[in-house]
């Protein structure tokens, strides 16, 4: 344990919940998935809370039976963007699909993002939905074409983020050189299903590039994770499963040259948690009572007093089935229940931080920082 990194933690800011009814609570605000100072006052908060990141997941296709937030929220990097102005420390994630979007389009977003942040930036890339592909003219797309589309799309994202070496840019005034152009790399990229010339035309972040998140549970997932992911999220409804994944991902990281001690498991917990064990479930009957008559909300696996909530986070933790806790809050105090109760009892048994020790997303999760694919062959 003593060569052990520190838990992380994030938060899923999902508006008005994941769920049905949350909308409903009189602690709730109605539109706060359209709401930026709802948005603002949530990534503040997990701020104060020493979080590791903000991030927000996604949908691309939606119909009446979806849950209220998915059906009027905002576009991830246009909010993101907006929260890196009122934050200064926390990671800012966006999750944008690999069988939707352009890369370029992706590489430039992530990296501007990661400029404007100051090198806090992340990219949740997934896959799909078949609804998703009708939305962005992909119907010819099969569900085989997915993965190896996938694979290309990083490729070409983390090949176009190294356009340029750190040091391209000189902007000496008084000798009127802008750039270096032996620093600046075309990518020319042929594939099946994308072609890409580059240069992209933004220079790399304090960061290097911004960090790149899965999630998924197949093995060519785990492939494709195990060679380009630094983090990828798990269920988190069963223990065991998410040991075992942990142990198998990180094996294949291993394989491909990787330290397996850089990279994330990320279970995702909706908890409820309380001073006392009975508070904890008047939280939980206070949003029964907004379901139809007969309906019940399954208890969360992270749920109870706030030592017992600690002691189980510790428990994941230190058997290695958790490197992150991904929090997604059920009740509209979830968070600040989280950071008012909890984190002071992690903090206290030594396993999470204090103060962020850097300020940069790589920084704060202890990833190395990504050299340019280009600088040893410049530096010969």
């Amino acid at each position: 344990m003593t060569n052990k990194k520190q838990l992380k933690i994030g938060s899923i800011i999902d508006g008005v919940g994941w769920n049905y009814m949350g909308w409903r609570h009189p602690d709730m605000p109605a539109n706060a998935s359209e709401n930026i100072d709802y948005y603002v006052q949530k990534a503040q908060r997990a701020e104060e809370g020493k979080f590791d990141m903000v991030f927000l997941a996604d949908v691309s296709h939606i119909g009446p039976g979806m849950i209220p937030h998915y059906l009027s929220m905002f576009e991830g990097v246009s909010i993101l963007s907006a929260l890196s102005m009122a934050t200064t420390h926390i990671g800012l994630i966006a999750t944008i699909a690999t069988s939707y979007a352009d890369p370029f389009t992706v590489a430039r977003q992530m990296a501007s993002l990661d400029k404007i942040s100051d090198g806090r930036a992340g990219w949740n890339a997934i896959t799909s939905n078949p609804g998703g592909l009708a939305n962005y003219s992909r119907t010819h797309l099969s569900k085989s074409d997915l993965y190896p589309m996938k694979k290309e799309f990083l490729e070409i994202v983390e090949g176009l983020w190294d356009s340029y070496e750190d040091d391209a840019f000189i902007r000496d005034k008084e000798n009127g050189i802008f750039f270096n152009p032996r620093k600046m790399h075309p990518l020319n990229y042929r594939g099946k299903f994308f072609s890409v010339e580059g240069p992209l035309n933004i220079s790399r972040s304090r960061q290097g590039r911004p960090v790149i998140f899965q999630a998924g549970t197949s093995s060519e997932f785990m492939d494709i994770a195990s060679k380009h992911a630094e983090g990828v999220l798990v269920n988190g409804e069963n223990f065991e499963y998410a040991k075992s994944f942990s142990i198998e991902l990180k094996r294949r990281v291993a394989l491909e040259g990787r330290s397996p001690d850089d990279f994330l498991i990320m279970p995702t917990q909706n908890l409820i948690v309380g001073k006392t064990e009975r508070e904890a479930e008047e939280k939980l009957q206070e949003l029964e009572s907004l379901m139809p008559y007969g309906y019940r909300i399954p208890k969360p696996k992270f749920f109870g007093s706030a030592e017992k909530v600690a002691n189980q986070i510790q428990h994941w933790y230190e058997a290695g089935a958790m490197d992150l806790l991904l929090l997604r809050q059920e009740h509209p105090s979830g968070f600040d229940d989280f950071i008012d109760l909890v984190v002071p009892i992690l903090q206290e048994k030594g396993i999470f931080r204090k103060e962020y020790e850097l300020h940069t997303l790589r920084g704060n999760l202890g990833l190395p920082y990504p050299e340019n694919r280009y600088e040893t062959s410049t530096k010969k």
